[in-house]
């Protein structure tokens, strides 16, 4: 019988060579690939700001929960066409403790998604907004939501975006365990709906929902969207690059002296 899932100690030790891999990726694809995250997030975001404002009126929790369901799509495109996404390469953290690649790697990889990202978030707002696909009710659901995220305190931001990459990464980590399409849709699906029902905060995301009001004519201003985005990011690194990291590190990875025998 073919073996469907790896190990969580055999997760471990992919994920530092994906992210090895990521630190060697030459400037020009780490930029291509982070635009299309950019818009892959994006698209998500949309089917969310869509699917919760047809079915408002008719049961707000239902509502929630099927926004939470369709806005999973982005990170299964991420994950299954390939893209570089900010939020899922802060595990590139693993790889760097493990030697396999360094420091300035690691940043440099980063600073080029994160700014690609934005780039792609923000192409994907203007084709949406001059096709005309959010109007109405919709345009207001959206505009609602920009002026909802940049209302929150700084200590809120940083702490939902702590519980948003916690998440996130855990579902890139169950992808990377499952073996076959379905299993790794299914690892993507059920952690990124858990974190949209909970209404934490996703950097790349925002990148989307908040120019996205803006657009529509939402009272936000540039410094908000930037005070909004710096508590986030680095919540987000907290989360994805921090605490999930260092758990596996220390459970899977770390060497530890053999015990001596009598």
């Amino acid at each position: 019988m073919d073996k469907r899932f790896l190990t969580p100690g055999e997760i471990a030790n992919a994920i530092v060579n994906v992210n090895a891999k990521r630190g060697d990726l030459a400037t020009v694809p780490c930029i291509l690939l982070g635009i299309m995250a950019g818009i892959f997030i994006g698209l998500g975001g949309l089917g969310n700001i869509l699917v919760t404002q047809t079915l408002a009126n008719i049961d707000p929790g239902l509502a929630k929960l099927a926004g939470a369901a369709v806005f999973p799509v982005g990170l299964m495109l991420v994950v299954m066409c390939g893209a570089e996404l900010f939020t899922g390469n802060n595990l590139m953290t693993l790889a760097v403790v493990e030697k396999k690649t360094t420091m300035a790697k690691m940043f440099k990889n980063w600073i080029f998604v994160y700014i690609a990202n934005f780039i792609g978030s923000l192409l994907l707002v203007l084709v949406i907004y001059y096709g005309g696909t959010i109007a109405g009710d919709a345009a207001t659901k959206s505009i609602g939501i920009a002026e909802a995220k940049v209302s929150l305190t700084f200590s809120q931001a940083f702490l939902r975006a702590i519980l948003c990459n916690f998440i996130v990464v855990l579902a890139v980590w169950m992808a990377t365990g499952a073996q076959d399409i379905v299993s790794k849709i299914f690892a993507c699906w059920f952690p990124i709906m858990l974190f949209v029902l909970c209404g934490f905060e996703h950097s790349v995301a925002n990148m989307f929902f908040i120019p996205m009001g803006m657009a529509l004519g939402a009272k936000v201003t540039i410094a908000q969207l930037i005070g909004n985005l710096i508590p986030v990011t680095l919540g987000n690194i907290v989360g994805g690059g921090i605490i999930v990291p260092s758990m596996y590190y220390m459970a899977y990875l770390k060497k530890r002296p053999e015990k001596s025998k009598a």
